[in-house]
C-alpha cells in the first residue's frame, strides 16, 4: 500500500500508527499535546519507539464527544501537520470525517485520510481524497447499531463504502480498511469482531486495527483508561495473527515490541526491515 512517498509492504510485517491527539478532550490523552512544541516532542518519541505513521486528530471521537467547527479542527491540526512534515520524514494521517478538514490537512502535508465514517458522513470526502490522490482508511461505522448478522453486516457495510471509494476514483493501492472497534458496537460485538478479523483481512485490502485503550478492554477487564495497556497488546497480537497490517496505538514502544516478537514467530521477519 502506498502512503505518501512510502510503499508499505503489506503481508511482510506489521506497521504502527502512533496516535497524536491535539485535542483538549480526547478520552485517553486529551490536552497533553495540543501545542506544537509538545506535539513535536511526542512525535519524536513515537518515531524513536518504532512508529511508521503519525495520526493527527483534532476532534475527539469518543462516545458522547462534542462536535467542533470545521475551522477549529483545521486550526488545531494543520499547523501541527506542517511542523511534523518539516521536521520528520514520515507519513502523516489526518483523523477526520469532514472534507474541508481533510483538504486543509492534505495541503498542509497529510498523506492519508483516516475517516471514522468510511466516506459516508460527508458526500464530498471521497471526491476530496481522489482529487488529491492521497490514501484513505475506510472504517466501519453506522448510525443504526442494529445487526441482523454482525459479521455479514460489517462486511457488507465495508463493501458499500469501498464502492463509494471506487466510484470517486480512489486508487485501490491507496485504500485500507478498519473494522471499527468501539464504533456502533457494544462490548460483546467488539469481541466478536476481534475473533473474526479474518473476515475483514480476507477482503483483499490492508487492515488497520485500532483498539488502543478502548472501552472494549476497559469493560472486559474492569479497568480505567490508563490501565489498559496489556489488554491493548493482547488485541494487537491477535490482530497480527489474524492478518492485520497496521496498528493504531497510544503506547508505541510496548506494542512495537509485542508485534515484533509475534511477527518473528509468524513470519521470521524483522520489523526494522521494509
Amino acid at each position: 500500500m502506498i502512503i505518501g512517498s512510502r510503499n508499505f509492504e503489506t503481508g511482510k510485517r506489521p506497521y504502527i500508527m502512533g496516535i497524536l491527539n491535539v485535542t483538549p478532550d480526547s478520552f485517553s490523552d486529551g490536552g497533553n499535546y495540543n501545542d506544537i512544541e509538545k506535539a513535536l516532542i511526542h512525535t519524536k518519541q513515537m518515531l524513536d519507539e518504532g512508529a511508521d505513521i503519525i495520526d493527527v486528530g483534532g476532534e475527539s471521537t469518543r462516545p458522547g464527544h462534542t462536535q467542533i467547527s470545521v475551522q477549529e479542527e483545521i486550526e488545531r491540526t494543520c499547523f501541527v501537520i506542517e511542523a511534523i512534515k518539516e521536521n520528520y520524514n514520515i507519513p502523516v494521517s489526518i483523523d477526520t470525517y469532514k472534507h474541508e478538514v481533510a483538504e486543509a490537512a492534505i495541503l498542509a502535508g497529510a498523506d492519508l485520510v483516516n475517516d471514522i465514517w468510511g466516506l459516508t458522513y460527508d458526500d464530498l470526502m471521497a471526491e476530496t481524497v481522489a482529487k488529491h490522490n492521497v490514501s484513505v482508511c475506510i472504517m466501519h461505522n453506522r448510525k443504526n447499531p442494529h445487526y441482523d448478522n454482525l459479521m455479514n453486516d460489517v462486511v457488507s457495510d465495508l463493501e458499500t463504502m469501498l464502492e463509494i471509494a471506487k466510484k470517486a476514483g480512489i486508487s485501490e493501492d491507496k485504500i485500507m480498511l478498519d473494522p471499527g472497534i468501539g464504533f456502533a458496537k457494544n462490548t460483546g460485538e467488539n469481541l466478536i469482531v476481534m475473533n473474526n478479523l479474518e473476515r475483514i483481512t480476507g477482503m483483499g485490502y490492508p487492515v488497520l486495527l485500532g483498539t488502543s485503550r478502548k472501552s472494549m478492554i476497559g469493560n472486559t477487564l474492569n479497568l480505567p483508561v490508563y490501565e489498559r495497556e496489556e489488554g491493548t497488546i493482547a488485541t494487537s497480537v491477535i490482530g497480527l495473527m489474524k492478518g492485520c497490517t497496521f496498528f493504531r496505538v497510544h503506547n508505541v514502544k510496548a506494542n512495537y515490541r509485542a508485534l515484533k516478537m509475534t511477527n518473528h514467530i509468524i513470519n521470521k521477519q524483522d520489523m526494522q526491515n521494509g
